[in-house]
């Protein structure tokens, strides 16, 4: 595994069994991450993207190819090891907040650190400061679920930074918030790449999130569309893209940021005829039938 490389994918293929067959989400996928950078995994509901992350988290075994993460072929470990290693390199921000609900919101940011080997007194101050970072330390002592979502979030964010981590990964974090809480939220996670020594993979549809990268991923139907910015550790750099999404995803989004405005044409209003003075409308005029 090259230097600079932190995450590769190496021929990665995923299929799940149904009813009428097996189902291939993913189809042969190669690509390389490299340390420190910001990568967008970008792509429509159901394109594969939820199932890379966790291929990358060590969740979800590929029916084939090989994924290295920090020169660990990550598959060789067994099913322990990999949640050892998942605790000791990984932070997560998802959509959904998962809580346990009889602890306090500082609690449960300090709950990682058990695992990591920190004692109550270091784990709780570390789980104060990480939260005094997202300016939510006023809240330390509430239980989360009685927070808002955007505070919520906030939170998760704490929690999954609490020790920094090696990759930061970001499944949808804006998915249930309205845009300036988006935007709050992905300013903190840019926050880690710039000014820590964390690689940041955020994985959205949102094609607003893609420029805040320097490294885009697009994934079609399983299959790996364009790979752009990136670092490709020693890859044949005469790759042939398949398309150049990226560009026209950020077209299509600059097309619905435009409004536009449709001005009907006033209808002109019918001249008003004046009537001589003394004169009659044709309904006064208008002689009254008899009586038969």
């Amino acid at each position: 595994m090259e230097r600079n490389t932190i995450i590769r994918f190496k021929g990665v293929s995923r299929e799940f069994i149904a009813a009428d067959g097996a189902v291939r989400v993913l189809n042969d996928v190669d690509f390389a991450v490299e340390r420190n950078s910001f990568t967008v995994i970008f792509g429509p509901s159901g394109s594969g993207k939820t199932t890379i992350l966790n291929i990358i988290l060590g969740l979800l075994p590929p029916t084939s190819g090989t994924v290295l993460v920090n020169g660990q072929n990550l598959y060789a470990l067994s099913q322990d090891e990999r949640a050892n290693f998942r605790a000791g390199h990984y932070g997560m921000v998802s959509q959904t907040n998962s809580w346990i609900n009889s602890l306090s919101v500082v609690e449960n940011i300090a709950m990682p650190l058990y695992y990591r080997g920190y004692s109550h007194a270091e784990a709780m101050k570390q789980a104060i400061i990480s939260l005094n970072r997202v300016d939510m330390g006023k809240y330390a002592n509430y239980r989360p679920t009685v927070l808002s979502v955007g505070q919520q979030q906030r939170i998760q964010m704490a929690r999954a930074t609490v020790d920094t981590p090696m990759i930061l990964v970001a499944d949808e974090p804006t998915g249930s918030l309205d845009s300036k809480t988006g935007d709050q939220i992905m300013q903190l996670i840019t926050s880690f790449k710039n000014h820590g020594d964390t690689t940041v993979i955020l994985v959205t549809h949102n094609a607003d999130y893609i420029s805040l990268s320097d490294h885009r991923i697009f994934i079609r139907d399983g299959e790996l569309v364009d790979d752009e910015g990136g670092y490709h550790g020693g890859e044949n750099p005469d790759r042939v893209k398949l398309a150049n999404a990226f560009s026209t995803a950020l077209a299509e989004a600059d097309k619905q940021k435009t409004v536009s405005v449709v001005t009907k044409p006033v209808k002109a209003a019918k001249p008003t005829v004046a009537k001589p003075a003394g004169m009659k409308s044709q309904a006064q005029t208008k002689p009254k039938r008899g009586k038969k």
